[in-house]
């Protein structure tokens, strides 16, 4: 119901825009609006709809994540291959954040979010109905591309339609939906299917994050520019050749995909270990050490403060370091200290995952929208590949094996980095 007042909604913003043309007196207006200001009942609608969308989204897709150890005993299968729920989900994601950001330069941003968060909606509440693991791979796959519309457009929403000096507040609105979103699915699934089973425990998720769907549904307002045509200059093929050749933007690249995979393995088998010896945790209680994100919502905030302050390639190398450190901190068997690395280590993640991010779409100079997009493609695509590479370490050589493999690839980001950033310097010393 929903969809169809939005869709008739834009139909009709359609062809009052159609007059609007004809008319230059309208026209002048337009071109003098700058976006809904921070107070304006529109503005309230608009950060409302996209925090909503942001629990929708990220409520779904990592509402598995915290039962992995339950949903590989309901369906008798290994932990690596229980992974798979949470790294299908995130491959969905990457491989859909380019074509939905095509999309909505053509049918409109609220158009396209509202056809993503409908269909991943319905697929969220098929998931648990999944009977084998090849069933649940494929529904959790497909909704990961729906769900793949959110990040993939969202900035682009809040940004042309909300006043310039007022987006970096309306970001920071929908991000704090989508830290909501992540620990909402996780914290509750966990107690909920503990007291059940896995597919209640998935099944309460997706009721929640249905009702946050229609509340976005509800509250977005329809846009006032035009979507985003094609642009002048280069094609979408150039702009992405020019960002995937650029040494810079693919050491960037990398520090998505290697940081982003150690941090998901961390978190996908974590739960395993906790819930056997010497630890022995129910699983109500494993859930709960996904409140350690609420630091790295704290973290990415102070990074970018410090960045402004010691450049972003100083402030990327101390954040690497931090979640290095706290990395090693989860090999003590001792809970206390295991539970503190978790915490350094989601600091360490969030404040370089921040700085690389923001420096992605500050350093392209040819197709920004499709920079960023790839910085998400490679940083999901590390959350799946990585995340389930990190479950055959653990299966074969244990927890203490997989830290050093995640330590490695963290190494090996800073290595990239350092490198690329010497040559640059040296490039520009010449």
């Amino acid at each position: 119901m929903y969809g169809n007042v939005i869709v008739h909604a834009l139909d009709a913003c359609a062809a009052n825009s159609y007059v609007e043309v004809m008319s230059s007196t309208t026209t002048d207006f337009t071109l003098q609006w700058e976006g809904h200001p921070r107070g304006s009942r529109e503005y309230k609608r608009l950060v409302a709809a996209l925090l909503f969308a942001g629990i929708a989204t990220f409520a779904q897709l990592y509402s598995v994540q915290g039962i992995l150890p339950l949903i590989a005993s309901g369906l008798a299968i290994t932990p690596s291959q229980s992974s798979l729920a949470v790294g299908l989900a995130t491959v969905g994601v990457a491989v859909s954040v380019l074509p939905w950001s095509v999309a909505a330069d053509r049918i409109g941003r609220v158009k396209a979010m509202s056809c993503s968060i409908i269909a991943a909606t319905v697929l969220g509440l098929l998931v648990p109905l999944s009977s084998s693991l090849p069933m649940l791979l494929g529904i959790r796959f497909f909704e990961g591309a729906a769900l793949g519309g959110l990040p993939a457009i969202a900035i682009a929403y809040l940004s042309e339609e909300v006043h310039r000096k007022h987006t970096a507040l309306a970001a920071a609105t929908y991000v704090s939906g989508t830290t909501l979103g992540g620990l909402l699915g996780r914290i509750v699934a966990g107690p909920v299917a503990e007291l059940t089973n896995w597919r209640i425990g998935t099944l309460t998720v997706s009721v929640i994050a249905a009702v946050a769907a229609g509340l976005f549904l509800w509250l977005a307002p329809t846009p006032r520019r035009s979507p985003g045509s094609a642009e002048d200059g280069p094609s979408l093929g150039a702009r992405l050749r020019a960002n995937l050749r650029d040494p810079g933007m693919l050491a960037l690249y990398a520090q998505g995909f290697l940081l982003m995979g150690g941090f998901v393995a961390i978190y996908n088998f974590l739960g395993f270990r906790l819930g056997a010896q010497p630890f022995g945790l129910p699983q109500s209680l494993i859930s709960l050490i996904f409140i350690a994100y609420l630091s790295g919502t704290v973290s990415s905030r102070v990074a970018g403060q410090l960045a402004l302050k010691h450049g972003r390639g100083v402030v990327l190398a101390a954040s690497t370091a931090v979640m290095i450190a706290g990395v090693a901190l989860t090999i003590s068997n001792n809970l206390i200290v295991l539970l503190a690395g978790l915490v350094v280590l989601t600091i360490g993640f969030f404040a370089a995952h921040a700085i690389a991010s923001g420096w992605t779409g500050q350093r392209a100079t040819v197709g920004r929208a499709q920079a960023t997009s790839l910085y998400n493609l490679f940083y999901y695509g590390g959350s799946s590949i990585v995340g389930w590479c990190g479950g055959l370490v653990f299966q074969q050589f244990g927890w203490t094996a997989m830290a050093l493999f995640v330590i490695g690839l963290a190494l090996l980001a800073a290595l990239i980095m350092g490198i690329t950033t010497r040559r640059n310097t040296q490039r520009r010393d010449h």
